[in-house]
């Protein structure tokens, strides 16, 4: 494989994915790999599951933070897609071997009312858009070893995308303040980390504003009933067999994930 092919690299991912077996950075082969060369890769991917039978139910948005953008060397966030079976319910046990290396974040999750359709999208009008938000826990996870990640990795590994843990209290966007909604992560009863919505692009709506435009750009629009996830308002916490974490929001209660080992 020594010219890029989005599709053999899409199936390199896929396999790892399948097999647990995590491989070796895309960048190490492709040094010069680009974020739309990435991005290529990431659509086959999806190309697949889809053909599969999978279904998109949504997006998040990584590299929010201005420690992980200083870190990959970036100014900007990426996307990934949610698919419908990477949603966990509040509180359900969470089979471990169904990740590689994972982590938990701490976000908002916005489900949309209306379409949006970018670019050109204000922050007025992906407020409106909102139906209402939840706490949420993402699970990232890497196919890459030991997240040895370059930007151009993590697009194409789907922004490192691994399931989604939903709470149960859903509220509209206009009884919260997003940049002061609070949060405190505990693992297994230990406080691991506290943050605020103003950690995600200083409004997770700015988050929302730049996802929609960045798709529209490339003709595609948020659907009614999406949900997106803007970002981590903390560090991500790893986690392993038999970790139970909870994420307790200011305005939505708590939301647990626990890790188990499958019988």
């Amino acid at each position: 494989m020594s010219e890029f092919s989005a599709v053999e690299l899409a199936e390199t991912l896929l396999t790892a994915a399948k097999t647990g077996t995590p491989i070796d950075p895309l960048t190490g082969k492709f040094p010069n790999l680009t974020v739309e060369q990435a991005y290529a890769v990431q659509q086959a991917q999806v190309a697949t599951w889809t053909s599969d039978g999978r279904v998109v139910r949504g997006y998040k948005v990584g590299l929010t933070s201005a420690v992980m953008q200083h870190q990959l060397g970036v100014d900007q966030p990426d996307f990934g897609h949610l698919m419908s079976d990477m949603f966990y319910a509040n509180g359900q046990s969470i089979p471990s071997e169904d990740f590689i290396s994972p982590k938990i974040e701490p976000e908002f999750a916005f489900v949309l009312g209306r379409n949006l359709q970018g670019p050109h999208v204000t922050a007025a009008e992906a407020a409106m858009a909102i139906e209402g938000v939840c706490g949420a826990l993402e699970i990232i996870d890497s196919r890459i070893r030991d997240w040895r990640i370059t930007l151009a990795d993590t697009v194409a590994d789907n922004a490192s995308s691994g399931g989604i843990v939903l709470g149960d209290i859903f509220k509209p966007l206009n009884q919260l303040n997003l940049r002061t909604e609070g949060v405190v992560v505990t693992r297994d009863g230990a406080t691991v980390g506290t943050g605020a919505g103003a950690a995600v692009l200083g409004s997770p709506l700015t988050a929302l504003v730049w996802l929609a435009n960045t798709l529209g750009a490339l003709g595609v629009s948020l659907e009614a009933g999406s949900v997106i996830l803007p970002g981590s308002m903390t560090a991500a916490i790893p986690v392993e067999t038999g970790t139970t974490v909870t994420a307790n929001f200011s305005s939505f209660g708590p939301v647990t994930a626990q890790f188990v080992e499958s019988s």
